[in-house]
């Protein structure tokens, strides 16, 4: 089952109800997905129910077969515009886009996979630290270009699957990126920021 594309394993879960088919798409997609929560919420508890309401809700328009999913399309996509939505009723119900500091963040994320490689212990201290300044810049970044930035690298969307999910132009997702990677190169650089 591994091996066979998305597609197959939709149709096989849809059509025949097979099991692992759906627990097969989980497996290859999870990483991305709870990745993408996380860095929304903030909240690696809270990021974990709404990843698994993001597969209840699935699981319940799979099931309908006149669900939101039709057949043809890419399922990755598909299921992160559940992700999205379930993650803005959760900040919606918090009447706003509230930063959680979570303490210490035990999750795999994109940042997590950086290479850590170096020839001594104080250029690894030094990466290490690079990337938490990374993450403390990425959570700095308005919610709009912050979305965009998870999307692209916690989820590895295409732009045009990103202006799907989050209902806006290409042009506005690539405007969004543009700017956060402007914002992040200020924040990062700080003499960047005297040149622009």
């Amino acid at each position: 089952m591994e091996h066979l594309p998305d597609e197959d394993l939709v149709a096989a879960y849809i059509d025949h109800g097979d099991e692992r088919a759906f627990r097969t798409l989980v497996e290859r997609h999870q990483e991305r997905i709870f990745g993408y929560l996380v860095g929304m919420i903030r909240d690696r508890e809270v990021a974990s129910d709404l990843f698994q309401e993001t597969f209840l809700r699935a699981i319940a328009a799979m099931q309908k077969r006149r669900g939101s999913y039709e057949k043809q399309g890419r399922w990755l996509g598909w299921v992160m515009r559940i992700a999205r939505n379930a993650a803005l009723d959760h900040i919606r119900s918090r009447k706003k886009w509230q930063d959680v500091d979570s303490g210490d963040d035990e999750g795999t994320s994109f940042f997590d996979r950086l290479p850590a490689e170096g020839p001594d212990a104080v250029e690894t201290l030094d990466l290490a630290g690079r990337v938490e300044e990374l993450r403390a810049a990425i959570e700095l970044l308005p919610p709009e270009q912050r979305e965009v930035v998870l999307l692209r690298h916690e989820s590895e969307l295409t732009f045009r699957e990103i202006a799907e999910i989050t209902d806006v132009s290409i042009n506005t997702a690539l405007g969004r990126m543009r700017y956060a990677l402007i914002n992040l190169r200020k924040t990062l650089i700080p003499d960047a920021a005297r040149n622009t």
